[in-house]
């Protein structure tokens, strides 16, 4: 395997328990994958003055990356079964880690940590760094499940936020790919958003205001419902015909998408959600959906920018 070649998973750490947590994760997919794992270490602030003080006075700065170090230690006493490389950036989380992992198949970060990741899911840095990752992003929150951190049956189902008109390809076949890899069932869940029942009765000045009292909507749900299921059918059947192993779950509820897909990750091993619809502009901010599900998902959560292959899976 060439460290070169092969593109790697890339596992951000700062040292916490959160980014270790995390790195275990991104060993473990590197491993499923066969593909080489860079940890990558953004040091901190003062760190990165002092050396450039020292190298102002024309010496060599030698300052040691502990945080590194002490990661390094815990990798090996692991051990692994694919190449690790280790590498110390300058700079600030949003702008280096997405340049590290140009080309990469996976960026694994952690839900909470030091420094510049203290406010990953909360703030600007979290949201940034999902919307500027240019490999799929994949944020591992503290309170998973031990299960999610694992491949094979007992890990759970792969679950997919799927919209049948605006979920990209990309983001459908990256699911198939990873619940392929894991040997686990993919369940496929589109939101429903039902119109509002309207006022029984309407206050008004006078009679010839008023509205007469709604009609009972039963048989218009069941009939968006039925509808909502074909287009889900027909927009994952090339994905079901290339991937004949994959046991698909189809799922269609009506509510919303992001707290449907939060109850639903309970009990799974990852949730695969688009950055954006394919309908906007890439340049834009994460969607809501996949920002929701980001802060409040209780198993790892895979943000899939446009573009990014679909084959390889997590």
């Amino acid at each position: 395997m060439n460290m070169e070649s092969d593109p790697p998973v890339v596992a951000a750490v700062d040292g916490s328990e959160h980014s270790l947590r995390a790195l275990a994760w991104a060993l473990g997919a590197a491993e499923a994958l066969t593909a080489p794992l860079v940890v990558a270490h953004v040091r901190s602030e003062a760190l990165q003055l002092g050396a450039a003080r020292i190298a102002s006075l024309g010496t060599e700065p030698e300052l040691p990356d502990t945080v590194m170090d002490a990661v390094r230690t815990v990798v090996e006493e692991r051990g692994h079964a694919v190449p690790v490389r280790y590498a110390s950036l300058d700079g600030t989380v949003t702008d280096v880690l997405p340049e590290a992992a140009r080309g990469a198949r996976l960026l694994v970060t952690g839900s909470r940590g030091h420094g510049g990741f203290a406010s990953l899911l909360l703030g600007s840095t979290g949201r940034s760094l999902a919307a500027r990752s240019p490999c799929p992003l994949v944020v591992v929150p503290h309170e998973a499940r031990t299960g999610a951190l694992d491949s094979g049956p007992e890990a759970g189902r792969v679950l997919l936020g799927l919209h049948p008109e605006e979920t990209p390809d990309e983001v459908i076949g990256f699911a198939f790919a990873t619940a392929a890899l894991r040997r686990v069932p993919l369940e496929a869940v589109t939101a429903l958003r039902l119109p509002p029942a309207p006022p029984a009765l309407a206050a008004a000045p006078s009679p010839a205001f008023q509205l007469p009292p709604p009609l009972p909507l039963a048989d218009d749900t069941e009939e968006l419902l039925a509808e909502a299921r074909r287009e889900q059918e027909v927009r994952l059947r090339p994905f079901a015909e290339r991937r004949p192993g994959v046991e698909l779950v189809r799922t269609v509820a009506p509510g919303d998408a992001a707290g449907l897909l939060v109850d639903a990750s309970a009990d799974a091993a990852l949730l695969v959600v688009g950055r954006h619809h394919r309908h906007r502009v890439a340049e834009l901010l994460v969607g809501s959906v996949a920002h929701a599900v980001l802060q409040h998902a209780a198993c790892p959560v895979a943000v899939v920018p446009p573009g990014a292959p679909g084959r390889q899976g997590a």
